[in-house]
Parts: structure tokens; sequence; C-alpha cells
């Protein structure tokens, strides 16, 4: 029994490892649940906060959706090559505006019933408090991530 002079052990391990271990078996765990759709979780997730925000610029969208450009740009390709986002002029010349089309919103709409049943299997698989737990957490260590990236 530990005494009540002992500090509590320091956290061991990386906790960026963990985290890509954490969510790479997450998204294996939900990745059949949208096998049919032709569309990857990530892909679900970023036409459904273009659906959700848009239209908006695609830096915009990254910065709301914690992405760098590039991670952006390599999900975004996809969506717009299958007609489920589409392009438009920004304010200028050199800006561009994206927002879902007919058929992006019919296939959310198609995908929402896959997503709801991987998310009720994942909860399933930890526990609905566990998942509660974890959302919280994660949603105070984001706040605290963005805090100090904001104040660099």
């Amino acid at each position: 029994m530990a005494s009540r002079t002992e500090k509590p052990a320091s956290p061991q391990g990386c906790t960026n490892f963990k985290l890509r271990q954490l969510t790479r078996l997450v998204s294996q765990h939900c990745e059949p649940y949208f096998s049919e759709t032709g569309l990857k979780t990530t892909q679900y997730s970023l036409l459904s906060h273009i659906d959700h925000l848009g239209p908006l610029a695609p830096g915009q969208l990254a910065r709301r959706m914690g992405l760098d450009a590039s991670t952006l740009s390599r999900n975004l390709q996809p969506l717009v090559n299958a007609g489920l986002v589409e392009q438009l002029p920004g304010e200028d010349a050199r800006s561009l505006l994206v927002q879902v089309t007919t058929a992006g919103r019919a296939k959310r709409a198609e995908m929402k019933a896959d997503w709801k049943r991987a998310q009720l299997s994942v909860n399933a698989t930890l526990g609905d408090e566990r998942v509660r737990r974890l959302h919280a957490l994660l949603d105070e260590c984001l706040a605290l991530m963005r805090e100090e990236a904001a104040a660099e």
C-alpha cells in the first residue's frame, strides 16, 4: 500500500503513440460499417463538417477540424472527384470555397445510419460511461492544447 507522502507515479510511455494506437484501433473497428458506402470514416466526417459549416474556404475548414492543409486536401479530393463536394470561386481569383452537393447530402444521409451503428458498437465495446469520460477528457485536452498553440 502506498504511503500518503508518496507522489503518484509519472505517466509512462509516449502519449502521442498511445493516442495514435487508439485512433487506429477505433478506425479499424468502425471502417467495416462504412465498407459498402465507398467512403472511409474520415471522409464521412469531412463531408459532415462541410455540410454543417459550408460553404467555406478550405483553410477555414482545416482550422475548424484541426487538420493541416495537406491532410485536408488529400481527404477532400476524393469527395470532389466523386461529385459529393464542389469547389466554388471565392471572393477573389485566388480563393475557393467548398460545399456539399445534392449528391453529397444524399450520401451523408445514407451513411448516417452506418455511423450510428459504428458509434453504438464502439460504445458497447468500451462501455457508455467510459466513452462519456473519454469524450470529456479529450475535450479538456483539446482545449488545453489549443490554448497552448494559440499562445505560441
